[in-house]
């Protein structure tokens, strides 16, 4: 039954996330960016916590639904702004994940597990919300870091690379050093982290 929601589950983010007007080019096709995203989430969560929970295995997938419905410029730029974006995001990724799950008749604690976790309500104290963001790290590192690394500066990648680092848990930073990493990468976690 539980496996039953969560499919279910991930079929109506699925059908949410092929909506996304941007796409991302993959072995020569556009797929939808968020669609690509969680479904990259579900395949890292898999192979980071193979028992994951049903609450965790939403939530994963769930982590940017209809991220584009609340585009950046909608807020003002700099930190702050940056911020109210991230927490605007947040409560819509929460709001549709956990309507979603009570669609698929996930009990009430899944439900408001599944809103903890994408609010990102006691990190680094919650096992699941810690999880889900080491989850999120890892995904960052392996699928979006090197597009990342082209656009900024050493110095602002030692930064992002120290924050993200900060973020995760010793799980995450055992998975995250089994990445593959180009020579180049190494020796920027490697002054990042040094």
């Amino acid at each position: 039954m539980s496996e039953q929601r969560i499919q279910q589950a991930i079929q109506l983010i699925d059908e949410i996330n092929k909506c996304d007007p941007v796409s991302e080019i993959v072995d020569g096709i556009a797929q939808p960016k968020e669609w690509l995203y969680g479904v990259r989430m579900s395949e890292c969560l898999a192979e980071f916590i193979p028992e994951a929970s049903t609450a965790l295995q939403i939530a994963a997938r769930a982590q940017h639904i209809k991220r584009w419905s609340i585009p950046r410029s909608e807020h003002p730029l700099g930190r702050e702004g940056y911020y109210k974006w991230r927490q605007s995001l947040g409560s819509l990724h929460a709001e549709e994940a956990m309507a979603i799950a009570a669609q698929v008749g996930c009990e009430q604690a899944e439900i408001q597990a599944i809103g903890r976790m994408l609010r990102k309500e006691k990190l680094k104290r919650d096992p699941q919300v810690q999880a889900l963001e080491d989850v999120i790290c890892l995904v960052f590192l392996k699928y979006y870091f090197t597009a990342f690394a082209e656009k900024h500066t050493p110095e602002k990648l030692i930064v992002i690379v120290q924050k993200t680092w900060a973020k995760m848990s010793e799980k995450g930073h055992e998975a995250a050093l089994k990445l593959p990493f180009t020579p180049e990468q190494q020796a920027l976690l490697a002054k990042a982290l040094g």
